[in-house]
């Protein structure tokens, strides 16, 4: 039996996949909106995170625009059963935060909706939006909208068809700006589409320079503010889904739309005390916009993402809840680079180009990730029972701009008790990425974060992690990258995984002192020479020590000398995630396989003195047969006289799986890929899956952007897509899952063969 080379250029892509938050979604070619204002409206919008007004000021009249009230025969019936709760027993803005509700409080709300009521002339939210223009403000009064107009909007309507445009891979189904424009209900319960048609031809080609949209519109719905005027984000609950679900699950309920609420281009948008639930991908969705808030709001059991940020700046999340997500409960995608690597022309002044803070993001497969994620400051937020509390990656599928990922500050959060595992059977959460259970938070090849002043504990796995991946992700052979040349990129380099700082956290110890250990507080992979990691100044419960794998973290003199810091290596943390990349690509995403690898179980608690059984010696031959087969020498030079013991037992692993698909001739299949699922995939003869196969390998190998294309992203052989397909499509629940989605996630796992 030959030996199987396992089908990537470089082993630590197996760490990538599960922290591979974005899962590819299909988008337009995207730009970072230009982040000075634009002051053809008045005020001017955008520039800055804008201000939310006030309720009251609603019933004034002036210059400030127009306000459009929302209700439903009941709403003032339920608002009253709301203020009664209330005062009786205080509301919850999110689980951490309880809130009292005076008197005074109440008759001012109530005399408040009282006259809203008054002035109510819709019944659905978007009718309501639709009628508004720039500085006008949508009110919407206590109820459960589920927008019927809408839902009977169809999708991919014929007459839409000409507002299509290319994804940088050029698969023909992306939805351009003038689609959303045009068909605002074919995707979203609820569009704001903020600016008019573009005023000239999108580039032919996508621009290597992101910076600036190019030909935008003239603002049409430009500081538009949306609000629930109930006396919480309980009152007002927006349902892209199944109502009869309540806030539960499972994941996309019962959904009738992509998304709940899609903001597109809309500077200075404010979205506030409000539930969106149950949409298929992301409850709520911005994208190309330059000033948005998003306060007091909730969002439940979304397929997807509780809120998705795409192309960002001068945004803020705060005082939310998310919960239930398939993939994430927050996550701020591609946003601006405005910190110390910015793009100067553009971004001046050192400034975070977002904001989440105060948020309770819990019971999702992560509670917060962000493929490209920049510049993002996350601020006293609570991230617990989840798979994995938080995930930055730079894994960039095509049309995500801004590789590598660079300048997050997590400071003075909560990282705690994220050991539940979706990967079990009666989970009512559909994970949709790979996560190790039991971990509080990972940086899967990010640069120049600082972690600080966090409280990290009862995270059954471990606290922290801290690994490299390859730039074969980004520029090597295809399917994994392109022979196209890449700036600062090789083959054998590693171009992440430096420079980010862990200092001031407290582990072990919750806020009040009791001691709740971590299974291991910070873990690392030391990958051969990546530089500026540095750990000083964390603390345990009295009279413990702060636990690590490797036992000794550079401290680099308390930070003051980070060039202190080069990885050595660490066999027995490389071997791990090379097991897990095996596992991945042998066994099917996303659960892999347990042999080797254990981050879908769930581990003991670590004071109950039980271990997690892993086959060690299992992962220690998948990791020696890939450093015989000559594919990472950079990675397996320091580990060669380990690895001469280890291979002279190693004659190779299984054999790759059978080539499915030799007799077979495809058939294409036109139509957006996000219309093509799972259900689909069960009713399709050979040949039409195999065209799709084929497909989607063109859509998911397309170009990776940064400030330059930086190469193309990951794909694999039509007989391992095949079986992919098969696998993953015939668990319960499955039909609706797009399969571009599934080989989007998988694909970094496995290249041809």
């Amino acid at each position: 039996m030959r030996r199987v080379v396992l089908l990537v250029v470089v082993p630590l892509v197996a760490v990538l996949l599960p922290a591979m938050a974005a899962q590819a979604h299909v988008e337009r070619p995207s730009y970072w909106p230009d982040p000075k204002p634009d002051c053809t409206v008045s005020p001017c919008a955008g520039g800055e995170v804008p201000t939310a007004r006030t309720l009251a000021s609603a019933l004034q009249t002036g210059p400030a625009g127009q306000t459009r009230v929302v209700c439903q025969d009941d709403s003032l019936d339920r608002l009253r059963a709301s203020i009664a709760t209330a005062r009786d027993n205080g509301y919850y803005i999110r689980p951490s935060d309880h809130r009292d509700f005076s008197a005074a409080e109440a008759d001012q709300l109530l005399d408040i909706n009282e006259k809203l009521f008054a002035r109510c002339s819709y019944h659905e939210i978007q009718k309501a939006v639709t009628a508004s223009g720039n500085n006008d403000r949508v009110v919407v009064m206590p109820g459960l909208y589920t927008e019927e107009t809408s839902r009977s909007k169809p999708t991919l309507d014929p007459a839409c068809e000409q507002y299509k445009v290319p994804a940088d891979s050029g698969d023909p189904g992306a939805l351009s700006h003038d689609y959303q424009l045009h068909c605002p209900n074919d995707a979203n319960l609820v569009a704001v589409i903020g600016r008019g048609p573009d005023t000239g031809p999108l580039p032919s080609t996508p621009r290597e320079d992101r910076h600036g949209i190019p030909n935008p519109g003239p603002c049409i719905r430009c500081n538009l503010q949306l609000e629930g005027s109930g006396v919480s984000a309980d009152d007002v609950i927006v349902e892209a889904g199944d109502a009869g679900a309540g806030n539960g699950g499972p994941s996309a309920v019962g959904h009738a739309k992509h998304v709940g609420i899609f903001v597109d281009r809309a500077d200075g948008f404010v979205l506030r005390n409000v539930t969106v639930r149950h949409a298929f991908e992301h409850d709520i969705y911005i994208m190309e916009t330059d000033g948005y808030l998003f306060d007091r709001f909730k969002t439940y059991y979304a397929g997807g993402y509780g809120v998705l940020t795409f192309v960002e700046d001068h945004g803020v999340m705060q005082n939310c809840d998310a919960a239930g997500n398939g993939d994430s409960g927050l996550y701020p995608g591609s946003g601006a680079d405005s910190t110390d690597d910015r793009y100067l022309p553009f971004y001046p002044t050192y400034r975070f180009s977002q904001v989440i803070r105060w948020c309770d993001s819990h019971h999702n497969t992560g509670g917060f990730s962000g493929t490209d994620s920049h510049g993002t400051h996350i601020y006293q937020n609570n991230f617990y029972d989840n798979a994995l509390g938080y995930t930055t990656d730079v894994f960039t599928a095509p049309g995500h701009p801004g590789f590598p990922q660079h300048g997050n500050v997590i400071e003075d959060n909560n990282f705690y008790s994220n050991n539940f595992n979706p990967f079990l059977p009666d989970s009512d959460v559909a994970p949709f990425i790979a996560a190790p259970v039991g971990t509080g938070l990972w940086l899967a090849g990010g640069n120049g974060n600082e972690v600080k002043d966090n409280h990290f504990y009862d995270n059954w796995r471990r606290g922290a992690m801290l690994f490299a991946v390859p730039d074969a992700l980004v520029c090597g052979p295809p399917p994994l990258g392109s022979d196209t040349p890449v700036p600062g990129c090789s083959l054998l380099g590693i171009s992440t995984s430096y420079n980010n700082t862990f200092h001031g956290n407290t582990m072990g110890v919750d806020r009040d002192g009791a001691v709740k250990p971590n299974g291991v507080d910070f873990w690392w992979d030391a990958f051969p020479l990546t530089t500026g990691n540095c750990w000083w100044d964390n603390s345990a419960a009295p009279g413990k020590k702060v636990t690590s794998s490797p036992g000794h973290l550079p401290g680099c003199l308390n930070g003051t000398k980070p060039k202190l810091s080069i990885g050595l290596g660490n066999i027995k943390n490389e071997v791990e995630l090379v097991a897990c990349f095996a596992g991945f690509t042998l066994a099917g995403y996303p659960a892999g396989s347990k042999l080797g690898c254990s981050w879908t179980k769930t581990p003991p608690k670590p004071s109950s003195g039980q271990t997690l059984a892993v086959d060690t010696v299992k992962q220690s031959k998948d990791f020696a047969s890939i450093c015989a087969s000559g594919l990472a020498e950079r990675l397996c030079a320091p580990y060669e006289s380990v690895l001469t013991r280890v291979l002279g037992r190693v004659t190779g692993l299984v054999e790759s799986l059978p080539t499915l698909l030799q007799s077979r001739k495809a058939v294409a299949s036109a139509g957006p890929l996000s219309t093509f699922t799972c259900s689909w995939w069960r009713n399709a003869d050979n040949a039409h899956q195999l065209g799709m196969v084929q497909r989607i390998r063109n859509f998911a190998t397309g170009r990776v952007d940064g400030t330059k294309t930086l190469g193309y992203g990951a794909g694999m052989s039509d007989a391992r897509a095949t079986k992919l397909f098969d696998d993953r499509c015939q668990t319960a629940g499955a039909g609706p899952f797009a399969l571009y989605k599934i080989y989007g996630a998988a694909a970094p796992f496995a290249a041809l063969g």
